[in-house]
């Protein structure tokens, strides 16, 4: 006769609580730096979580990078619950999730609200990645110019 779990979950994974602890980390780590050093640090910071990602994730999240890079070389480069993020105006306007960071089966290209990408009454704001070919990367800049256009 098998039995029923009784273990019911109620709160923040593990996961979820190192992302948060992450937050809080970045948080009192940039708290007064002055802009332009706060910039440099930020490409430092997101260039350092890139690298201790795994193989494929790296790839994706240094494409993703070049391409940023490319395309709103403006936007403010900086790590946002430990993951690569991109700012404009000092707030998030969309970031790199690896596929390692909640154990998923693929990364996530994100965007937040601040997004530009209104497209009626639904659009997406998150995309899974799973490899960057020019037709990825295509869209991709896409996405990336319309979520910052002004």
């Amino acid at each position: 006769m098998a039995t029923k779990s009784t273990k019911s979950y109620d709160g923040f994974t593990e996961d979820e609580r190192d992302a948060m602890k992450e937050r809080a980390k970045e948080l009192k780590t940039t708290k007064g730096r002055p802009s332009a050093r706060a910039k440099a640090d930020g490409e430092a910071d997101l260039l350092a979580k890139v690298a201790e990602m795994a193989d494929e994730d790296r790839a994706l999240a240094e494409g993703v990078h070049a391409l940023v890079k490319k395309v709103a070389p403006d936007l403010t480069c900086k790590t946002w619950y430990g993951m690569p993020a991109y700012a404009k105006d000092g707030k998030v306007v969309f970031f790199f999730q690896s596929a390692a960071k909640f154990k998923a089966r693929y990364a996530t290209l994100g965007f937040s609200d601040l997004a530009t990408l209104d497209d009626g009454d639904i659009w997406a704001t998150s995309f899974a990645l799973t490899t960057l070919t020019p037709e990825v990367e295509s869209r991709i800049e896409a996405l990336i110019k319309k979520a910052t256009a002004a």
